[in-house]
């Protein structure tokens, strides 16, 4: 029994009785800023596809992971991105800056597998260093990567995880010897609910405290 108090203002929702559909309406509205990995991959024909992905994330650094959330088509079959992971075992994620928002907005056009997403969009695929996908040159940062493992949830989604092999980035957003990223030069954007999307062009800093500097506030 729940026994919690709650404000009579709550509005509460049993999971369990959603529809997907639902469901995920309030993730995608809650769950916010979601960065956006605009996704490369090849198909054994050597055919490029592009494709953006906000359930995104890195999880590790040692070994260093990024995850993507990939969902099959409504008849279940697999998009061009998890069937390419699966039969190449590599991909490439491309940082989306504000800059190229629009053209990866148009990589989200569910074209035909033989159709470039990329020269639709104006951008420019460069040859990887260490994976048989591309990366994009107007793209601020790029990861190659290889598969590492893949998680399958349910019948209708995929959580891929790629280990990091190489990575790209403009000679302006990092401090190569320090390895600090500018996030302004960076100029990512995110999603959050809907169709609407965020700049990460407000900042404030919050150092974590020590326990000293804890018990110290506490006392003053």
């Amino acid at each position: 029994m729940d026994t919690s108090a709650h404000d009579p203002g709550d509005v509460t929702f049993d999971f369990r009785e959603l529809s997907a559909r639902d469901k995920y309406k309030l993730l995608i509205g809650t769950v916010v800023p979601r960065p956006i990995a605009l996704v490369t991959t090849v198909d054994p024909q050597g055919r490029i596809n592009a494709a953006p992905f906000s359930f995104f994330n890195c999880l590790s650094a040692d070994p260093p992971i990024l995850a993507l959330g990939v969902e099959n088509h409504p008849d279940m079959r697999f998009k061009d991105t998890g069937l390419n992971i699966r039969l190449t075992e590599v991909f490439t994620v491309n940082i989306v800056s504000h800059a190229i928002a629009e053209a990866m907005h148009v990589c989200a056009v569910p074209f035909a597998p033989e159709h470039d997403e990329l020269k639709a969009a104006g951008l420019t695929a460069m040859p990887g260093k260490t994976v048989a996908s591309p990366w994009i040159k107007e793209a601020p940062a790029a990861f190659e990567c290889r598969r590492h493992i893949t998680l399958e949830l349910g019948k209708s989604r995929q959580i891929i995880m790629g280990e990091i092999l190489f990575a790209h980035y403009h000679a302006d957003v990092v401090d190569a010897e320090r390895l600090r990223i500018d996030p302004a030069r960076l100029d990512a954007i995110a999603r959050l609910g809907g169709s609407t999307c965020a700049t990460i062009r407000d900042r404030f800093d919050m150092e974590t405290p020590t326990l000293d500097d804890y018990w110290s506030q506490r006392q003053s």
